[in-house]
């Protein structure tokens, strides 16, 4: 009896059914379709997954994933991370924007630079400037004696009505390039032991420091007439803005590169070995 009802009710959802499509004024059949019930429901179900299957692959690999609540919270802070980080990293290159720009303008002389005391520097005093009054005679015999003097005064830089300083030297070691503008080498090398201390040459203020592709930095200071810079330092010990005294440790020496120092004064480059003892 069971299996009479079982065959019954497979026949029953297996027996086809026709479906028709009939036009409206002749009543001819346009279009039918031969389907049973346990089709229906295949084709149905076929239908419901395909559709199920669309949306979730909709959702997965589209943004629509993102207003799903709760999803995208990681997301959402890594966001505001990483839009923070952008603005320090666009005021930090503001600033050194700022920095280079008046930079350029001092190194060619469009604006004086800064006057700062020097705190561990000998000033030299001209002769001239002891002198309250001055004649034709009294010039031509100060011409006469710094004539035959000059060699007491090579290491410093003399300039008419200039303060001439004491400068130290950046690093200790041995010069393996000279200064040659023709060629283009406006600085030094000084080939130095590792990790040697590099030294401020004069008191001043660190306005520039920069990280460089071939992983060493660039320090650029200014004093009171001169502006030093020193390329390729291991590692910096001062940021942009410290004040140093002269004689004292900015930077260690690169374990890998020549310490390069070039010296400015009054935007004109200078040769360091005229004015620095090595």
């Amino acid at each position: 009896m069971a299996e009479e009802k079982k065959d019954s009710f497979w026949k029953r959802i297996s027996r086809k059914y026709r479906l028709s499509v009939l036009h409206e004024d002749t009543l001819a059949e346009s279009w039918h379709v031969r389907l049973s019930w346990l089709g229906a429901l295949t084709i149905t179900t076929l239908m419901f997954l395909l559709t199920v299957g669309l949306l979730s692959a909709l959702i997965i690999y589209t943004p629509i994933r993102h207003i799903l609540p709760g999803y995208s919270e990681d997301l959402r802070q890594q966001l505001v991370s990483a839009t923070e980080r952008m603005d320090s990293l666009q005021n930090e290159m503001a600033l050194q924007h700022n920095y280079l720009d008046l930079i350029k303008l001092v190194m060619s002389g469009e604006v004086a630079t800064d006057t700062i005391q020097p705190l561990d520097s000998i000033e030299v005093v001209m002769r001239e400037q002891l002198l309250e009054a001055k004649n034709e005679a009294t010039q031509e015999f100060m011409a006469q004696y710094e004539e035959k003097e000059k060699n007491s005064f090579q290491l410093f830089d003399i300039q008419q009505n200039t303060p001439v300083y004491t400068l130290f030297r950046p690093a200790s070691g041995v010069v393996v390039r000279h200064y040659n503008p023709q060629s283009g080498d406006f600085g030094i090398d000084i080939k130095t032991p590792d990790n040697e201390n590099i030294t401020a040459v004069l008191a001043g203020v660190v306005v520039y420091v920069n990280y460089e592709i071939d992983n060493t930095y660039t320090l650029m200071l200014q004093h009171s007439s001169y502006i030093s810079v020193y390329r390729h330092a291991g590692r910096v010990m001062k940021k942009t803005g410290d004040a140093v005294k002269a004689g004292e440790s900015i930077a260690l020496a690169s374990k890998e590169f020549p310490l390069s120092f070039e010296l400015w004064q009054n935007g004109k480059n200078i040769n360091p070995e005229e004015v620095i003892v090595f």
